[in-house]
Parts: structure tokens; C-alpha cells; sequence
């Protein structure tokens, strides 16, 4: 047997398990509801764009591309599974130089529990995979082969892994890292001015809306205090994510390979930077188990290569893997058939019953704005399941930032009657609706009028008061919408009001109202005016942190300026 025969008779079982990974996915794509964060995105695909809040734009070109075929989950979908695919694909062509035993590789990768939860779930980090591992396999060629061809596939793709996480900036610098000598070469300048230049769009989108990305990664994210629970947490659920049974052998084969190559070096330096980088990132605040997807990449490939060192692959492991994928398979199907045991577990519970629930509320609505508090994700399974962009969320003072804060749809709805959904059983609402996920809480708003986008700069960083201080602030308040706003409570409906709003790192606050002043203020799309604020020092003394809300009933305020810190002694 000539020896292309015999790489084709190896290939043979990839192709199968690639079939099956793929109808797999496909089946578990079409059937199952959107994931919680799925929607959310969905909502990026309509209104496509250089940057959002939360991410770059990559996963909305995703989805947008497979809605545009179906408007199902299955075409929301579409491309994650296709990428799944030709990843795992592309993964078994980089092994290819290791002479990978082809069954090993199936056990290994159908072994690695986050490969399943990203063979269909639509979110940021299905296409940083897909990058991630197109980046490794031309990568792979251009450590050997100093070609501008390769440069110039590097430089695209290095920008592509930019634009669809900002953990992509991670396995670039890892890489540069762990080869410094990619700085001579001539070529290297051209990956690096190609993927600075592709990025540029992405850079101006995020000056034009004054960084929104970097304050809440590197700000509004941050735990006001330590919690152990993030750190001890951490390395049971890596090792859930790499495999419920052989998780800890495979981290244990990958860290203990040998380095025999350039490349093995960068899967190994990626592999452990990222994970201890997320490790170190505990430390000021929740590291979410998925985060860490770019690094299971050069974690299968380098066990696969161990296997095929000195000490190789043990004997138990072969029984073992096929038992771990088949608890995987059976959680999957459980997942895919709903059943009861497996539907209430954490997130998976996202995934049924919110079709219906959609459905009900447009009942209830109508063609009407339905507008939810501090939550983006129920708001956007709304739009999307009943193809709208009328669901809205109103992010108050006590939650975080969203895309709702940018995208337009507020000006939309300003003095319409819209519907006021919460599952806040102490609201002072009207009516209700008890359905399979919940018991939701509703009210109508004659004449909404919110304030969301106002923005209220605060002239310092930082504050020192005494208890019994008083202090003038010299606010600057501005109009971003592309009309005149009026804070005057004269034949309103629903009054508005500013308050000063204190917090202590127990999640206590304390509030002052702005004077009716506040309510003499006018100002035309666009225009900033300048308000003094009056506060008084909190009466106990300690630190805390100061922003300023603006509210109209029924709501709860907004987040209209930014956080100062503020010690009172």
C-alpha cells in the first residue's frame, strides 16, 4: 500500500466523526430556544456596526449571515456549527506533522466538554475559536516557510480574532512571546500593519463612543471586594470544561510535554498564559469558565503530540475517553430531548419555554414598546422571537451597561404608550402573567418619557469630604439625542428627578435629590449646560463611590455619569 493510501485510509474516521459532529450539531442547533446571551446578539445582527458595548462585531456578521438564509434558531446558528467543523477539521491538519493517531484524536477533542457547548451555541467566542485555530494552522507554516503569502493570510486572520474577542490579544501576544526572533523578519511587520490597519475601523468606533468597551472590561466589571468563591471555583470548573472524567489527565499530559519545536512551544506558552491569566483575573472579579476557550485549542493538540512521545498514551485512557463521551452525549441528548433532570440546571434552563413567553407578551402588547428593567436578555428573546426591535431594556443605577444604552430604540419610544414587564413581585403593577418560566408583573406607561443616554460628567477623579461637608459640584450635563429634552415637571405624567447617589462596597447607598433647579434645565439636541449640585457629605464615615442618576417613574434611574471615588472622614 503506497503511503498516500494510507493517509487516506487514516482520514477515513475523521470524516466520520466530522459527519456526526456536525448532524449532532445541526440537530441540537434547529431544536433547541436560544441561550440567554444568543438574542442578545441577535440584536447586534440588526444593527450592524463597527463595535458594540460588550464585544467587537464579528459574532453579529455570524449571525446576521445564517438569519439572512432562516429566520430560526437553526440560521442563527448556522455559521457556528460550519466553523465547529472546519475547526476541528483544520485542527487534525496542523496534528498531521506529529503522525496523530486518528482515533486518539477523536477520543480527545469528543472528550472536551467546551468543544461541545461551541459546536452550536452562537456567542463571541465561536468565532475567536474558529480564528484561533485557522491562526495555529497558518501559523504553523509561517515558522518554517518565511513567505509574504502566509503574512498576508496572518495579518487578515490575526484581525479577524481581534474583531470577534478582545481575548484574541492574548494568543497574539503569547505568540510573539514565545518567538521573538518573528521581529526580524520583514514579513512579521507586514501581519502587524495589515491587522492594525483592518482594525482601525473598530478603534474609531470606540473613540466616537468614548470607550464604552474598555470602562466596562476594565472598570465597571471590576468586584468592589475580593471573593475567595472566584478563585476556588476556578480550577473545577476548567477542569469540567476540559472533560467531567479525564479533564485532569489531559492537563496533565499537556503541561508535561516535551518541547521539541517551535510550535509546541506557542501551544504551550498560549495554553498556560491564558489560563493563568484568567486564574489571575479572579482576584477583581467572576472569571466565567468559557473564557478560557482559546486555550483547550493548544490543550488538545499538545496532548495529542504527547501521546506520541516517550511515555505516550496509557493504557486505561482509551475506556476511560469513550466513557467520558458518552456521559457528554447523554448530557447533550438530554439536553436536545428536555429532559426534566437536565432542564433545571443553571444556564440550561435559558433554553426552553421563552418562545411561548414571547408570543404571550406580544399578546398582551400588541404593536406597543414593551420595556423590561435589568435585563438585556429577555428583552432581546423578545425581538427576536417575534422578529421586532421593540423590546427594550431600561438598565438602572444598580445594573450595568448595555448595548440598549447606544442602540437607538429609546428615541423610538419616547412619549408612546409602552408596556412596563418586570417579574418584581413588590412593583406597584396591574396585572400579571403566569407562564412556564415565571410569573411576570405588568403595568402600562401612558407617556414614557426616560433618560438613559444623558450624560452627567463629574469635573473630578476623586473626592475627600468630612461627615457634615457640603460641597458645590459643577456638573456638566449634555443632549445626545437628536432632539430637545425638558426636565420640567409641568403637566407630566411621570416626573423626573436627579439624585446624587452614594454607594458603600456592601451595596448600600445613599441618595440626595438635586434641587428643583434641576427642573428649569432645557436643553436642544446635543447641547451641554453646566448645573451646580449641592451635596451633602454621608453622615458615616468610610469610603465610597459617587454617580449621578436621572429617573422618571416608574423607573428606577439610570446610570448617567461615571463612578468617582469619594472618601468621607
Amino acid at each position: 500500500m503506497s503511503p498516500t493510501q494510507k493517509v487516506v485510509q487514516s482520514d477515513k474516521p475523521i470524516w466520520y466523526f466530522l459527519l456526526c459532529w456536525t448532524i449532532f450539531n445541526l440537530a441540537q442547533a434547529y431544536r433547541l430556544e436560544l441561550q440567554a446571551d444568543e438574542a442578545y446578539y441577535w440584536l447586534y445582527s440588526r444593527f450592524l456596526d463597527w463595535g458594540y458595548f460588550d464585544h467587537p462585531p464579528m459574532v453579529a456578521l455570524f449571525i446576521r449571515i445564517g438569519d439572512t438564509l432562516m429566520h430560526n434558531e437553526l440560521g442563527l446558528r448556522l455559521l457556528t456549527v460550519l466553523t465547529s467543523t472546519a475547526s476541528i477539521y483544520l485542527l487534525w491538519l496542523i496534528l498531521k506533522k506529529y503522525a496523530v493517531d486518528a482515533w486518539a484524536f477523536i477520543l480527545v477533542i469528543s472528550g472536551i466538554f467546551i468543544f461541545h457547548i461551541y459546536g452550536f451555541t452562537t456567542t463571541p467566542d465561536a468565532p475567536l475559536f474558529f480564528f484561533a485555530v485557522l491562526f495555529y494552522f497558518f501559523y504553523q507554516k509561517y515558522i518554517d516557510h518565511d513567505k509574504w503569502t502566509l503574512a498576508l493570510a496572518l495579518g487578515i486572520v490575526v484581525a479577524c480574532l481581534l474583531y470577534s474577542k478582545y481575548h484574541a490579544a492574548l494568543l497574539i501576544l503569547f505568540t510573539v512571546a514565545c518567538n521573538i526572533k518573528l521581529l526580524k523578519r520583514p514579513s512579521f511587520w507586514l501581519i502587524v500593519f495589515l491587522a492594525a490597519i483592518l482594525y482601525i475601523p473598530h478603534i474609531l468606533w470606540q473613540v466616537q463612543h468614548g470607550y464604552p468597551s474598555v470602562n466596562y472590561h476594565l472598570y465597571d466589571r471590576s468586584a468592589a471586594t475580593y471573593d475567595s468563591a472566584n478563585s476556588f471555583l476556578y480550577l473545577p470548573g476548567q477542569l469540567l470544561m476540559a472533560g467531567p472524567l479525564i479533564g485532569w489527565f489531559l492537563f496533565y499530559k499537556a503541561f508535561t510535554v516535551k518541547i521539541k519545536d517551535a510550535f509546541i512551544r506557542c501551544l504551550l506558552v498560549n495554553c498556560i498564559g491564558t489560563l493563568v491569566f484568567f486564574f489571575i483575573s479572579t482576584f477583581r472579579g467572576e472569571a466565567q469558565p468559557h473564557w478560557t476557550l482559546i486555550a483547550f485549542a493548544p490543550l488538545a493538540m499538545l496532548v495529542l503530540i504527547g501521546f506520541k512521545q516517550p511515555g505516550g498514551r496509557p493504557a486505561w485512557f482509551y475506556p476511560v475517553a469513550i466513557i467520558n463521551m458518552l456521559v457528554i452525549v447523554l448530557f447533550r441528548l438530554g439536553v436536545l430531548f428536555a429532559v426534566p433532570v437536565v432542564t433545571q440546571i443553571g444556564q440550561i434552563k435559558s433554553y426552553y419555554g421563552y418562545k411561548d413567553w414571547a408570543h404571550i407578551v406580544k399578546q398582551k402588547a400588541g404593536d406597543a414598546y414593551v420595556i423590561m428593567d435589568d435585563n438585556f436578555q429577555n428583552p432581546a428573546k423578545y425581538d427576536y422571537y417575534n422578529n421586532t426591535l421593540k423590546g427594550f431594556s431600561y438598565d438602572t443605577r444598580n445594573y450595568r451597561r448595555t448595548q440598549f444604552d447606544i442602540w437607538p430604540i429609546e428615541e423610538q419610544m419616547q412619549h408612546q404608550r409602552a408596556l412596563h414587564l418586570t417579574d418584581d413581585p413588590t412593583k406597584n403593577t396591574t396585572d400579571s402573567i403566569k407562564i412556564k418560566v415565571g410569573k411576570w408583573y405588568v403595568e402600562w406607561i401612558d407617556d414614557v418619557r426616560t433618560y438613559q443616554k444623558v450624560k452627567v460628567e463629574i469635573p473630578y477623579h476623586e473626592l475627600k469630604l468630612h461627615t457634615g461637608d457640603k460641597k458645590d459640584i459643577d456638573l456638566t450635563i449634555t443632549n445626545p439625542y437628536p432632539y430637545q429634552i425638558n426636565f420640567s415637571n409641568n403637566k407630566t405624567l411621570h416626573e423626573v428627578a436627579m439624585d446624587a447617589c452614594f454607594y458603600r462596597d456592601d451595596g448600600s447607598a445613599y441618595t440626595q435629590r438635586a434641587p428643583g433647579s434641576f427642573n428649569n434645565l432645557v436643553l436642544n439636541a446635543g447641547e451641554s449646560k453646566h448645573f451646580i449640585f449641592n451635596i451633602n457629605s454621608p453622615s458615616q464615615k468610610g469610603k465610597y463611590e459617587l454617580m449621578f442618576s436621572i429617573s422618571t417613574a416608574p423607573f428606577g434611574g439610570s446610570k448617567n455619569s461615571n463612578f468617582i471615588a469619594v472618601e468621607v472622614e
